[in-house]
């Protein structure tokens, strides 16, 4: 059953920091939306993000490298809801810290607790409200912590947020967030169905955007025809404009234009996407991960 908020959190709920955010901000990269951006206030800025996991015997940049320079690309976006794939607990904890002061998460590992990496949603408290939240498993057993019955590669799972838009006179929203499997297509499009089930089940009267990391090339690999199949529109392809597209995964290389998009921000037909982009900001030729933020900005219906 979904956890109400203020009622029974599971492990992830955190207190919003508390410091204030001090310093000039890089702005090599230049602005990340167009200036047509601003003729639709009030919509919600959403970014999904594989911000990849820290680990000692990681051979690419360690997460000490890399921390700073998300850092500076988090505080200059601000999206109102990020969903992140692969953050280890204490990844997840800096993140919190470095965005700031009304910045809160939901999440649990994927291991179960803080173990493993999480598919946190962060959210701006100014902005929204999470009015109930749940996790499920990847799996014919979704509700079994850490159950992986479809022989992926690696646990999945799935982190999901009713939310109320303060911006918006209180209107509720979905936002679900997820990683599938990077091995196993069978995984993945069991993972799609099962997700597909889980959106049928909600409040069809309320909008509802997906975030993730789906380890397959949209309008390459069926996987994203099955997500489209259970009503969702892919936000990168209804957005009014939109940003040059770059391979998702770079793997801390320049991107590659036109590469495979493996990370979507996915919504129900009646959200209005004005503007969706990569954000390619590096430091000194030091990216935050080896994927790209994809971003989008939407008015909700």
């Amino acid at each position: 059953m979904p956890n109400e908020v203020g009622v029974t959190r599971r492990h992830g709920l955190k207190a919003a920091a508390a410091a204030a955010i001090a310093g000039p901000l890089l702005t090599t990269a230049g602005p990340t939306q167009p200036a047509s951006a601003g003729e639709h206030p009030g919509a919600l800025d959403v970014m999904t993000f594989n911000v990849r996991f820290g680990t000692v015997v990681d051979k690419t940049p360690r997460w000490a490298v890399r921390r700073p320079v998300m850092r500076e690309l988090l505080r200059r976006e601000r999206p109102h809801v990020i969903g992140t794939q692969e953050g280890l607990y204490r990844q997840v904890r800096a993140i919190e810290k470095d965005l700031g002061g009304h910045y809160d998460w939901i999440g649990t590992g994927r291991g179960g607790g803080s173990k493993d990496e999480f598919m946190a949603v962060f959210y701006d408290t100014r902005r929204l409200e999470p009015i109930e939240f749940d996790h499920f498993w990847l799996s014919d057993t979704p509700y079994t912590i850490a159950s992986n019955t479809w022989d992926a590669d690696w646990l999945r799972m799935v982190t999901w947020v009713r939310f109320a838009d303060l911006g918006d006179g209180g209107r509720e929203f979905y936002v679900l967030n997820t990683h599938l499997d990077s091995v196993s297509q069978y995984a993945r499009e069991r993972s799609a169905g099962l997700i597909g089930e889980t959106v049928a089940a909600w409040d069809r009267s309320l909008p509802v955007i997906v975030t993730g990391d789906f380890n397959a090339a949209a309008h390459d690999n069926r996987v994203h025809d099955l997500m489209l199949d259970i009503g969702l529109v892919d936000a990168w392809d209804t957005a009014a404009s939109r940003g040059p597209a770059y391979g998702t995964h770079h793997g801390y290389r320049a991107p590659r234009p036109g590469g495979r998009r493996i990370d979507w921000i996915l919504t129900t037909p009646g959200v209005t996407t004005h503007w969706a982009g990569m954000n390619t900001f590096s430091r000194d030729g030091t990216y935050p991960s080896d994927h790209l933020p994809v971003q989008a900005s939407m008015t909700l219906g």
